[in-house]
């Protein structure tokens, strides 16, 4: 007796997807946290420290610390940075054509204390030089970036500035100044 014809095998077809797009509300929730709550979580990021430094137009030195910064594109090579509307700063950084980020080194902890203080002398004693375009690069940093003030977009209660890097540095080896919860840090190896 002849085998039986095996019938052809047929691809299984997937269910066809509909893509339909989801309604888009206009307008963001209201928080549902107090601001407390809300720096507190932002707290629990762990993020380096950084002294950002300029000149003002008359030529003045002026920094700040700032955790809030990051790498934005390799190509161009971009980082961005934020700083609160009400930072008496503002002005020298808006109007500036360049700034310098300088990422702490572990043993900086005065230092970045010292720039996030009112009514005190910030550089006084404080190791710098003028960089390509005469931003302050701090001495002991374990990495800066020389930028060029690239934008800056208006977000909240924030100027986020882009910058557009046109030099930058680092010391092999040297563990970052870290911030969390409130607290700095070391570096320790897992």
């Amino acid at each position: 007796m002849p085998a039986p014809a095996l019938a052809p095998l047929r691809a299984a077809r997937a269910p066809a997807v509909v893509n339909l797009p989801l309604p888009r509300p206009a307008l963001a929730r209201p928080p549902s946290f107090s601001t407390r709550e809300f720096r507190d979580a932002l707290g629990m990021f762990a993020t380096g420290v950084t002294i950002v430094t300029a000149r003002n137009d008359d030529g003045a030195l002026v920094g700040l610390t700032a955790s809030s910064f990051n790498s934005v594109s390799l190509d161009p090579p971009l980082v961005l940075w934020s700083l609160s509307r009400a930072a008496a700063s503002l002005p020298a950084f808006a109007n500036g054509s360049h700034y310098a980020i300088n990422v702490l080194a572990a043993d900086q902890k005065a230092l970045a204390e010292r720039f996030a203080a009112r009514g005190v002398d910030r550089w006084s004693g404080v190791e710098h030089s003028p960089g390509i375009s005469h931003a302050p690069v701090l001495a002991g940093a374990a990495a800066t970036f020389e930028c060029f003030n690239r934008s800056r977009y208006e977000e909240g209660d924030h100027v986020i500035f882009v910058g557009e890097v046109e030099r930058c540095s680092h010391r092999a080896g040297v563990p970052p100044l870290l911030y969390h919860g409130g607290r700095f840090y070391t570096e320790h190896p897992l």
